[in-house]
C-alpha cells in the first residue's frame, strides 16, 4: 500500500527484500524515477483539498460572526493547493483561449506549473491575458457571445471563487440560486413551484435583466467588492481580469462595462453585483412595503416575483425599474411581464369571463396553471417548445454527420443524448413532452438510416426494437417539488 506521510515527506520508496523478517545481507537498490502506485496522485489530490476546505471553513467561520467586517487578508488563502483544486475542477476538453493550451497539456509538470503561477501572482508579475471571443445560438436564434479566457487565467480566476465563496455564500440571500456551491437549477425550480403552492400568489412578474453580463458597471462592482473585501491585492486581481479585454478578430476591445460571460469568475461578480443592487432591496421591500404576500426567485439574471395582490406588482414592478437603473441596468422590455397566475387565476378568471391564465418560462420550462382529476390546481411544467425544437435541430445536424457510422456507434450516442435531456426534464407533469422528444429522436434516427441505402430496409417495428435497445424510456426522475425542497429546507 502507499504510504501518504512518506510521500507528502519527499522520501524516496524503496523495494522491500524478500523473507523481510530475516536480516537483509545487502542493501536494497532504489527505485529511481518512479511514479507511486495506483492512486497516490489522486491521494494528493484529496490532502490538498482537505487542506483548502479546513482553511476556508476558518473563513467562513469568521464571514458568519462578523457580518459587518471586511477581509484585509485573503491572498495568501490563493497558495499551490488553492490553484491545484481550482485546475482539477475546470473542465477538461473546455475549448481553449487566446494561449491554446489544453486542460491535459498544462497537467504535465503540473508542480512546477503550479508553484511559478503561485509566485507570480504573490509578488504581482502576473498578467491575465485577453479572453477570446465566441459565440453560441440561443434558443431563439440569436448568438451569445462568450468569453473564453487563458488556461492560467481559468486556474486563478477559480482559487479566487473558491476563497470569496466562503465569504459570500453567508451574505447571499436565499432566493439566490444561479452559480452557486449546493444549489442549482432545479433547487429554484422547487422553490418557485413550492411557493406559488403554498403561498397566496395571484400575480407573476416574470423578468429579465437586459444584456445583464455585458452592462455591469466595473466601478458599481468594485465598490460593492469592497463592502466586505478589504485586501487590495484581491480587488487589483479582479480588476486585472476586467480590464484585460476581449480578442475578437484580431482586435482587443477593453470597456468599463461587463463581466465577460463564459469566464470562470464571471457567475460570482454577477451574483455579487444583484445581490446588492436587487437581492438586499427586494428583501427589505418584501418585509416593508408589500401589504400581501410576495415570493422571489432569482436565477442570475432571470427573476420570478409573486405577488398576492396587484397594486402591490405594479408598484415592486415600477419601483425595480428605477432601482436597477440606479446600477446602470434595465429590464429587457420583451422578456418582463406581470401577468396573473396562481392557484386561484383560473377561478378569478372564469368569474370574470376570461380565458385561461397565461403562462411564463423559467429554467427551460414553461409554468401552466392546471388541474388534477380531482379538480383542484396544479402547477404544471413542461418542457419549452422552443429548447426543444432547438435540441432536435442539433440532433438532426449531427445525425447526419454521423450518417455512415455503425449502428451501435450511433445508438450510444443518442443514449448519451437522451439520458441528458430527460435528467434535466424529466419533472412531474412533463410525461408527454418527454414522449414526445423520444418519439422526434426515433423519427430522426429512423429517416437518417433509411437515407444510408435505397433499398430501406427499416419498418417502424424494426426501429421500435432498436429504440428500445439502446435508447433509455420516458419515465419520470424528479421527485415533486415540495417534497426534495422540503428534504433540503426543513424549516
Amino acid at each position: 500500500m502507499h504510504d501518504p506521510e512518506k510521500s507528502d515527506s519527499g522520501i524516496v520508496a524503496t523495494k522491500p527484500t524478500n523473507k523481510a523478517g530475516q536480516p537483509a545481507s545487502e542493501p536494497v537498490e532504489p527505485r529511481p524515477g518512479t511514479n507511486g502506485n495506483v492512486g497516490q496522485q489522486s491521494t494528493h489530490r484529496a490532502q490538498s483539498r482537505i487542506r483548502v476546505t479546513q482553511a476556508l471553513d476558518r473563513v467562513r467561520q469568521a464571514a458568519r460572526q462578523r457580518k459587518k467586517e471586511r477581509f484585509t487578508a485573503l491572498l495568501h488563502h490563493i497558495n499551490v493547493d488553492t490553484l491545484k483544486t481550482a485546475f482539477y475542477a475546470l473542465k477538461r476538453k473546455a475549448a481553449p483561449g487566446v494561449d491554446g493550451v489544453m486542460w491535459q497539456d498544462y497537467e504535465s509538470n503540473l508542480e512546477l506549473r503550479l508553484k511559478d503561477l503561485h509566485g507570480r501572482v504573490h509578488r504581482g508579475a502576473y498578467r491575465p491575458q485577453p479572453s477570446r471571443r465566441t459565440y453560441i445560438p440561443k434558443a431563439d436564434g440569436k448568438q451569445r457571445p462568450l468569453a473564453i479566457a487563458a488556461l492560467e487565467d481559468k486556474i486563478v480566476q477559480g482559487a479566487t471563487v473558491l476563497v470569496l465563496n466562503a465569504i459570500y455564500e453567508v451574505d447571499f440571500v436565499g432566493f439566490s440560486y444561479g452559480f452557486r456551491p449546493r444549489r442549482g437549477p432545479h433547487d429554484a425550480l422547487d422553490a418557485l413551484s413550492t411557493a406559488i403552492k403554498i403561498k397566496k400568489v395571484n400575480w407573476t412578474l416574470d423578468a429579465d435583466v437586459q444584456n445583464f453580463f455585458g452592462a455591469v458597471s466595473q466601478e458599481w462592482l468594485t465598490r460593492f467588492l469592497e463592502h466586505r473585501i478589504g485586501d487590495k491585492r484581491i480587488v487589483r486581481l479582479i480588476q486585472k481580469w476586467l480590464k484585460a479585454g476581449i480578442l475578437e478578430d484580431g482586435v482587443v476591445t477593453v470597456d468599463d462595462k461587463g463581466t465577460g460571460q463564459g469566464s470562470v469568475i464571471s457567475p460570482l461578480l454577477a451574483n455579487v453585483y444583484m445581490h446588492y443592487c436587487f437581492d438586499l432591496w427586494a428583501e427589505r421591500w418584501r418585509r416593508q412595503e408589500a401589504r400581501g404576500d410576495m415570493i422571489v426567485v432569482r436565477y442570475a439574471d432571470d427573476l420570478v416575483i409573486g405577488f398576492e395582490h396587484k397594486d402591490d406588482a405594479q408598484r415592486f414592478l415600477d419601483a425595480m425599474r428605477d432601482r436597477l437603473g440606479e446600477f446602470a441596468l434595465s429590464l429587457h422590455p420583451a422578456k418582463t411581464r406581470l401577468i396573473e397566475f396562481g392557484r386561484f387565476a383560473t377561478t378569478d378568471r372564469k368569474r370574470r369571463g376570461l380565458g385561461k391564465p397565461e403562462t411564463f418560462t423559467f429554467l427551460g420550462f414553461t409554468f401552466i396553471c392546471g388541474r388534477s382529476r380531482r379538480g383542484t390546481f396544479v402547477l404544471q411544467r413542461k418542457t419549452r417548445c422552443d429548447r426543444m425544437r432547438r435540441k432536435l435541430k442539433d440532433i438532426k445536424a449531427e445525425l447526419q454527420r454521423r450518417m455512415h457510422q455503425p449502428i451501435p456507434q450511433q445508438g450510444k450516442w443518442l443514449s448519451q443524448v437522451v439520458t441528458g435531456h430527460f435528467a434535466y426534464y424529466a419533472v412531474p407533469t412533463n410525461s408527454r413532452a418527454l414522449s414526445t422528444f423520444r418519439h422526434c429522436v426515433t423519427d430522426l434516427w429512423r429517416r437518417t438510416l433509411r437515407r444510408r441505402s435505397q433499398r430501406d430496409g427499416f419498418t417502424w417495428e424494426r426501429m421500435t426494437k432498436l429504440v428500445n435497445d439502446w435508447l433509455p424510456p420516458p419515465r419520470i426522475l424528479h421527485p415533486w417539488p415540495d417534497i426534495r425542497f422540503d428534504v433540503k429546507h426543513p424549516r
